[in-house]
């Protein structure tokens, strides 16, 4: 860390037992109890707590389907009562914000398939609906006098361009966008008829009302993948503004041909909202984004933080609006923006706080004492403030843990809290984090009866002179003196982080130490949760070094002396299925591989996945650039399919953009053709999200086949 960090909590994880001391097994099933804890948000006094749970909960048409469900729930923050459900509707509910005097809470709810704000008022009666909004409403904000709520909604841009309301004078954008032979007008809907044996005109409305009618899709835009599917259409956010009350009108806040988003008032009649923008490209061509303020009836648009081919973002204005947050970044990938605060008074310049990790969720205390904010650190999620004043970052909680979403109202912190014991409860404590208070057992309410693997952290250094952190997991039901096979677990991003402080692989963590596996993990070169330097350790290198260092860990925990040697194995998904995908190719220790959702061949992942910038971003350069082609060859893992000797099932989804399906087939195929033992899975209908949010089916088949694929390979290997 750099100079004006200070620890004022450091937990110690000490391990007195590898294991809860429960009875019940974790089970697969049991990934259908878990409900999460979303958005946190207190009431300006602190004695109130809304929040989202998302519990999963059975479908009522189909006895074998699952389907998520968020609904909010209150509670007092001094915990001497229960917390109690007040949204109830089948649609569910999200994004609470509180009115300034606590009586009446905003939230979104989904009608006719858009997101609309509703107003529930503590008196009591039904919610109301406050918004109709064409394209949907989100992310209310509550003007500090509690009279308005600003939102944001969307348009496509050919419906902003002839919309008569928002575009009274038809106008076009000043950028390009880029459609062959045609300048911007042929976004403004002809007046001539729809008629494919008429002239060029009447063929071009009839060719618009195939593309209206999706009919076909015409692709101008650069990123034309979205998770699940593709599209054409630009969209363009605006901020609005409604008078808290049933049957008021919203007025537009900004107008024209950017987005604009995350509004925040700085007093009643002034925001300050954030802009993507670069007036000489077409959107998704520029990652630019800056900091405008604005009056709110639309005048006075103002910038006050930006430059082009920079990122300010994650704004937030203090309880006092003098002052603004915001994180400075570059538009690549793989680094750490900056946190700066800025004065709201003309002429102020940036404050710039030292701190080399990311940054989230930054959220001010009371007078503008304090500058709070959540950043992955050495296997935990912690919870940040930060002194306006000394620029000091003070670390205030456990690098065992994971705070999730939180706020800061008066003397409270509210906040989701992630352990080893539970992977999501709500929490209170005072400002400085201490006196920490359970408010929800949602799920240690079940897990306590459950017997755990505890993760026991250890460390090592790097041939690149760098400390890499590893956790081992023994076997729920380990017994001194045998031997067990041991699962290689490896996380994917390749920025991500996993640690007992981090949610997602809780379950399948536990439910593989349940199964008598062991479990190893990792955050190898290019994760984050650390340094930059340790974050860009990968560029260029994507499989050699952080193979080193899973592998290195694997090493590690086989020293330990209770794994067999001859059962070892190894998962991961995305980035991880990458990275398994090459180390099987380099390395035939393991007897059985999974790979999930990978990428295999760079050059086609640069074509077929949303998040093809990863190549420029780590690798320089563009396929048809020698220097680079010459780097992807050596990167991609189909290049190495014919060193693969190691039992392999590949898992897919059929709708995953990210990273895309063909290079899977690829990567199948060529294993199939060489008749190598390999199995392939796809899951209709899945994105990429499938083993985190996706069908509670799916989740389920895929954890299921994994686990019988190694059981089959392990036992095939004892029948030898």
């Amino acid at each position: 860390m750099k100079r004006g960090l200070s620890v004022l909590f450091f937990f110690v994880f000490t391990i007195t037992s590898f294991a809860q001391k429960g009875t019940d097994p974790i089970k697969v099933s049991d990934l259908l109890k878990i409900s999460s804890v979303g958005t946190v948000a207190l009431t300006e006094d602190g004695k109130k707590v809304a929040y989202v749970v998302t519990s999963i909960i059975p479908d009522e048409k189909n006895a074998d389907e699952f389907n998520y469900q968020s609904q909010i729930w209150m509670a007092n923050t001094d915990g001497m009562s229960m917390p109690r459900q007040v949204t109830f509707a089948r649609e569910g509910a999200s994004q609470p914000a509180w009115s300034p005097d606590g009586n009446m809470l905003a939230f979104v709810r989904t009608v006719d398939g858009n997101s609309q704000i509703f107003l529930l008022s503590l008196s009591g009666g039904e919610p109301i609906q406050l918004t109709t909004a064409k394209r949907g409403a989100t992310g209310p904000v509550w003007s500090p006098d509690g009279k308005r709520i600003a939102f944001v909604s969307s348009f496509s841009l050919r419906e902003y361009i002839n919309d008569t309301v928002y575009n009274k004078s038809g106008r076009v954008p000043a950028y390009s966008m880029e459609k062959p032979g045609m300048t911007n007008n042929f976004l403004v809907k002809s007046k001539a008829k729809a008629d494919p044996d008429g002239t060029l005109e009447e063929v071009r409305a009839y060719l618009a009302k195939n593309e209206t009618d999706k009919k076909a899709k015409v692709f101008n835009k650069l990123q034309f993948q979205q998770e699940s599917t593709t599209s054409s259409e630009y969209l363009v956010n605006h901020i609005f503004i409604t008078n808290a009350a049933a049957g008021s009108t919203a007025t537009a806040v900004t107008s024209g041909f950017f987005s604009y988003s995350n509004p925040s008032f700085i007093d009643n009649n002034k925001m300050a909202v954030e802009v993507n923008l670069d007036s000489t490209q077409m959107p998704d061509r520029s990652l630019t984004a800056g900091i405008w303020t604005v009056n709110t009836d639309g005048t006075g648009l103002q910038q006050i933080a930006g430059e082009k081919d920079r990122r300010y973002t994650g704004s937030s204005v203090s309880s006092s609006g003098k002052w603004i947050a915001y994180l400075n970044g570059a538009t690549q990938f793989n680094s750490f923006p900056t946190l700066e605060l800025l004065s709201l008074q003309p002429g102020s310049k940036p404050i710039q706080i030292a701190y080399d990790r990311s940054k989230n969720s930054m959220t001010w205390s009371k007078n503008d004492k304090y500058l709070y904010f959540t950043s992955p650190s050495n296997g935990g999620v912690v919870l940040n403030r930060v002194d306006p004043l000394t620029r000091q970052v003070t670390v205030l909680t456990s690098f065992d843990e994971g705070v999730g979403s939180f706020d800061v109202k008066e003397d409270k912190i509210a906040f989701v809290k992630t352990s080893v014991e539970s992977p999501f409860e709500l929490y209170v404590a005072d400002a400085s984090m201490k006196n920490q208070k359970a408010i929800t057992s949602l799920n240690s309410s079940w897990i306590k009866n459950k017997k755990l693997s505890m993760p026991e952290k250890h460390s090592f250094t790097n041939n690149a002179g760098m400390e890499v952190e590893y956790w081992v997991m023994k076997p729920a039901n380990y017994q001194q003196g045998k031997k067990y096979p041991l699962l290689l677990e490896i996380h994917g991003g390749p920025s991500a982080m996993w640690g007992p402080g981090e949610s997602s692989m809780w379950h399948e963590f536990q439910y593989f130490c349940s199964k008598g596996y062991g479990v190893v993990y990792s955050n190898p070169r290019g994760s984050g949760g650390y340094t930059e330097a340790f974050l860009r350790a990968n560029v260029n290198d994507w499989g050699t070094g952080p193979a080193s260092d899973v592998l290195t860990a694997l090493d590690k925990a086989v020293a330990e002396g209770w794994s067999d040697t001859s059962k070892l194995l190894i998962t991961g998904g995305s980035y991880a299925g990458y990275l398994t995908s090459w180390i099987i190719g380099h390395d035939n220790r393991f007897k059985a591989a999974c790979s999930q959702r990978g990428v295999y061949d760079l050059r086609t992942f640069f074509g077929e996945g949303n998040a093809w910038r990863l190549v420029p971003n780590y690798f320089g350069g563009y396929p048809w650039e020698k220097k680079t082609y010459d780097i992807l060859e050596r990167e991609s893992p189909i290049n190495y399919v014919q060193n693969v000797n190691t039992p392999v099932i590949i898992f897919h989804g059929e709708n995953d953009l990210r990273t895309g399906v063909i290079g899977s087939e690829q990567f199948y195929r060529s294993l199939k053709v060489m008749g190598k033992q390999v199995e392939y899975v796809r899951h209709p209908g899945a994105t990429h999200e499938i083993t985190r949010s996706g069908n509670n089916r799916q989740r389920i088949d895929q954890m299921l086949r994994t686990w019988e694929f190694f059981e089959r390979i392990l036992k095939s290997s004892d029948q030898k």
